[in-house]
């Protein structure tokens, strides 16, 4: 799936790239070929012009249409010494709201393009430019390019969001495939162990060793049914997070060595409810705790702090482990992600998923300094 994403974002890209030049190279071609276009038509206007004031010429008629037709293209007539002469295509209005209006436009045309320049056969010293500008037409072939780069880009933007959104929904499949799988597989032996344990229940010598398997089992039990839940939307209901955590706080007491130390602070507060769906979200918990076990390596001490919002309910646990580097902060909760020799690199991945799409909250590393230890924070609507 991935290298199908990967060759569809090549291909995409490809496109793109042709698509961009092709356009930029086209509309190129197209602004020199108007541009050139615009000069002739310039140099028709000026020798229109000279041609009605000429009083031998009786044939205006020509030249008064191509005065006439010239509608779109700004021109300033101007002496040998920059005076103003004239001008045609020019906002007249703001030339006499603004005295310096005419003077700027001269100074924009004079930027665009090399004057028209027409000396007069009588007296060589009489020289007269005509600077010009550029149509609409041009301005627009001219930024059309940059339309249609953002139109790409858009398009693009909208084409990988959209494979990336399916691969998202093709590896939630496979999440969600892999845990009922696992799930359906583990039921069939833990009814069968719940079986034995009550037999050996029955027997007054077995007593003690069906209460330690059936512990286990029921262990075994709660696994399957936080797998059968993932893949599908649970039920979520009003629960004290403040018993849920602790509960879990000492399960993994049971589990760790001595040299670890526990703290739970609510600060004050007794109670603390949010929706949940209990078997997932202790499995958040467990996950965070395990974590922060296997980081200090038998020796340390993990605080679990609960605080109160006007909206949420947060949960830090920290722990005085060795601590994530800032490089690999940003991959912990990828799939696969692990600094552990042994491990899938699936159960912060899990966590995050379990969080976020399920109760609608959110996990992150509030901070973490190698060395140091790291504190996860959880944040849940109330």
């Amino acid at each position: 799936m991935f290298r199908q994403l990967l060759n569809w974002r090549t291909l995409i890209a490809l496109i793109a790239i042709l698509i961009a030049s092709g356009t930029i190279f086209y509309s190129q071609y197209l602004a020199r070929k108007i541009e050139k276009d615009e000069r002739i038509k310039v140099e028709q206007w000026v020798e229109a012009s000279k041609s009605i004031l000429d009083v031998n010429n009786t044939e205006t008629k020509l030249a008064f249409k191509i005065i006439k037709d010239n509608i779109d293209i700004p021109i300033i007539q101007t002496d040998e010494k920059e005076n103003i002469l004239g001008y045609v295509n020019i906002d007249t209005l703001k030339i006499k709201k603004d005295k310096n209006y005419l003077d700027r436009q001269l100074k924009r045309l004079r930027a665009a393009n090399n004057p028209v320049i027409y000396t007069d056969p009588l007296d060589s010293l009489k020289i007269n430019k005509y600077y010009y500008g550029h149509t609409r037409l041009l301005n627009e072939v001219r930024y059309y390019p940059i339309v249609q780069l953002c139109i790409v880009a858009l398009f693009i933007a909208i084409t990988l969001l959209s494979l990336q959104s399916s691969f998202r929904s093709a590896q939630n499949q496979v999440w969600a495939g892999m845990a009922k799988e696992t799930a359906h597989q583990l039921g069939t032996p833990v009814s069968s162990l719940e079986g034995w344990v009550e037999m050996l229940k029955e027997n007054p010598a077995s007593e003690k060793i069906a209460q330690e398997l059936e512990k286990d089992v029921n262990r075994l039990r709660l696994v399957s049914d936080r797998f059968g839940k993932i893949g599908s939307t649970p039920h979520l209901d009003p629960y004290d997070i403040v018993v849920q955590v602790n509960n879990m706080v000492d399960y993994m007491k049971k589990r760790s060595t001595g040299k670890i130390t526990f703290s739970l602070n609510t600060h004050g507060n007794d109670t603390l409810v949010a929706p949940l769906s209990p078997p997932l979200f202790d499995w958040v918990i467990e996950n965070l705790l395990k974590n922060a076990l296997d980081a200090m390596e038998g020796k340390g001490s993990i605080a679990v702090d609960m605080t109160e919002e006007k909206d949420t309910v947060i949960i830090d646990v920290a722990d005085t482990g060795k601590g994530i580097s800032k490089q690999n902060i940003s991959k912990v909760f990828k799939p696969g992600f692990t600094t552990k020799k042994r491990g899938w690199g699936l159960g912060l991945s899990l966590s995050k998923r379990i969080i976020e799409q399920y109760h609608k909250g959110h996990l992150s590393v509030k901070h973490s300094e190698p060395g140091k230890g790291t504190t996860f924070r959880i944040v849940l609507k109330k």
